[in-house]
């Protein structure tokens, strides 16, 4: 017995020795990261993106001097790339790329970092999930069925990959098979009804995720009913027309083949038409498939799915790069040039950089990163989330400022996990600290209370959330673990400034001011051995529960 115990502490001196020596190593640091292989400045691809950018930066001037706006200056380039890893990643950059960042020139740290983070699981994984929102929800669905993290994981291929996000979505509509060796067809079976008479597919369901996932649109209300108020127009946007009920379950009908059997999802070409019972009617009648609008681009011929398929990602079937650019947009910044951002009426207006963004994205081959890297280059998300003028609801909705966001539960818990450790935790890191990080960012989460599939619905903090925050185990545990960084930085660092340089980059992506420095090292410079180190896991505390860590700014 007593061996087991002689084991665990020689396990756990050298786990603190290793963290010294990784702590040490990052202060001291002068071999550089791996470069993106992306990273290309001068490319003649990159400069056809700052093109676009610009065209999109000379709109917003239009629209600033027509409203007669000011604009915030630009922001420093740290600030941008913090923004850049919450909205990509879900976390922090980390002081080591940080520290590399300082090795590129200044005016490409921006595009550099974009570019190390569309090659990084991180983001990949971490829009993945975000995407899965919206295909799939956020349950686990009907037991045996289906598999959410096997979706997931698909997706986070396709974004890795970047592959086509119209060639994503077709094979989300089209697919066949097993939910385990098809995950594609996890968007089938996440809509089977548990107990249900039949084990298919529920059309409708598919009908209302079709609307608002790939077209941006709520007609999912038009499934009881028709458009009473005028506030679903169909048919086209030159001559648009009421919802009706009708329109919905022509839409639903499309899926009336689809049927789950011993070899998984797939279509069964002898199913009876789909039926449904309409509001004024006192039986079922049988629907005919019937897309709501752009009828023209639905050739009629073939199997029904493809032709579902094959008419969502028409290139000229704009709601659909429409609500992607919107969705991307929202992801990035916290909110989307339409709210709702599955709600776009057909027939407009339209944000005129929406438009440029949709048309460059199907020009474009519906290219996901060439999308982030124009959103990413855009003065709107380089500027300044404050301004020396004063800040007003015209500022803030015509995006001459960055909107201030609460951050999201898994943006933060990611970035209390980054934030102390000074090495990046992405797939490189040790197995036993991606474990570790993955439960205890679950747990986190799920007492700080996930958002849902409506995540974008501004709401303020609760009384829980800032308790947890302060007292909860999981930031208390990361700052005192003597395996992270807090326990090291102050010890291994030169100077009292040094260690605060370091704790505020992890912390809150900046160096401290004068202020803030002259304040901390006033402290820290009475202080010695464990108190010294106390002091550093105080600070880092105090900065994890300040107002500027919580929020994307």
């Amino acid at each position: 017995m007593k061996n087991r115990y002689w084991i665990k502490d020689i396990f756990l001196v050298a786990c603190g020795l290793t963290g010294a020596s990784l702590v040490g190593l990052l202060l001291l640091r002068s071999e550089p990261l791996e470069q993106p292989e992306t990273f290309r400045p001068g490319g003649k691809q990159r400069q056809r993106i700052a093109e676009v950018a610009r065209r999109i930066d000379d709109q917003f001037l239009a629209v600033y001097r027509q409203e007669g706006l000011e604009m915030a200056d630009r922001a420093d380039e740290l600030t941008v790339v913090r923004r850049a890893a919450l909205g990509l990643a879900g976390t922090l950059p980390s002081v080591e790329e940080i520290r590399e960042l300082q090795r590129i020139e200044t005016g490409h740290q921006v595009d550099w970092y974009v570019s190390r983070l569309l090659e990084d699981q991180r983001s990949s994984h971490y829009l993945a999930e975000r995407f899965a929102r919206v295909f799939v929800g956020v349950e686990e669905g009907p037991f045996l069925v289906f598999r959410r993290r096997r979706f997931v994981s698909w997706l986070e291929e396709q974004w890795l990959a970047n592959r086509p996000y119209d060639q994503v979505v077709r094979q989300l509509l089209i697919d066949d098979g097993i939910w385990t060796d098809s995950p594609a067809v996890n968007f089938y079976t996440y809509n089977i009804i548990q107990g249900g008479d039949e084990a298919k597919p529920d059309p409708v369901r598919l009908a209302g995720r079709t609307s608002r996932a790939f077209l941006g649109m709520r007609i999912d209300c038009l499934q009881c009913h028709d458009d009473f108020l005028g506030n679903i127009n169909l048919n086209s946007a030159e001559d648009p027309q009421s919802g009706l009920q009708l329109d919905f379950h022509q839409l639903a009908s499309f899926f009336g083949d689809v049927e789950n059997s011993l070899v998984g999802i797939r279509d069964n070409s002898s199913a009876p038409t789909y039926q449904y019972r309409l509001l004024d009617d006192e039986e079922e009648e049988a629907i005919q498939p019937r897309v709501p609008f752009n009828r023209e681009l639905d050739t009629g011929q073939g199997n029904l799915r493809h032709r579902l398929a094959n008419w969502v990602t028409h290139p000229e079937n704009l709601p659909f790069a429409r609500v992607t650019v919107n969705r991307m947009w929202a992801v990035m910044f916290g909110r989307g040039l339409v709210d709702p951002v599955d709600d776009i009426p057909l027939e407009g207006p339209f944000p005129r950089v929406m438009e440029i963004l949709a048309d460059d994205f199907i020009e474009n081959g519906y290219d996901l990163h060439r999308l982030v890297r124009i959103i990413a280059s855009t003065r709107a998300f380089q500027t300044k989330s404050d301004a020396d003028f004063e800040v007003t609801e015209g500022h803030d909705e015509n995006w001459a400022v960055f909107p201030l966001v609460r951050l999201r539960p898994e943006q933060v818990a990611g970035s209390v996990i980054q934030s102390t450790s000074l090495v990046t935790i992405d797939s490189t890191a040790h197995i036993l600290t991606r474990l570790a990080g993955f439960g205890q960012q679950a747990e986190f989460i799920n007492r700080y209370g996930d958002p849902g599939e409506d995540e974008f619905l501004e709401r303020g903090e609760t009384v829980t959330q800032r308790l947890l925050m302060l007292n909860g185990n999981m930031i208390q545990g990361y700052v005192s673990n003597g395996l992270n960084s807090p326990a090291h930085v102050g010890f291994l660092s030169p100077d009292p400034r040094t260690a605060l340089e370091a704790v505020y980059l992890a912390t809150l992506t900046r160096l401290p001011t004068d202020v803030e420095t002259e304040h901390f090292c006033s402290e820290l410079r009475e202080l010695n051995g464990q108190a010294y180190n106390q002091k550093i896991q105080d600070i880092y505390w105090t900065l994890i529960n300040s107002v500027e860590f919580g929020w994307n700014h």
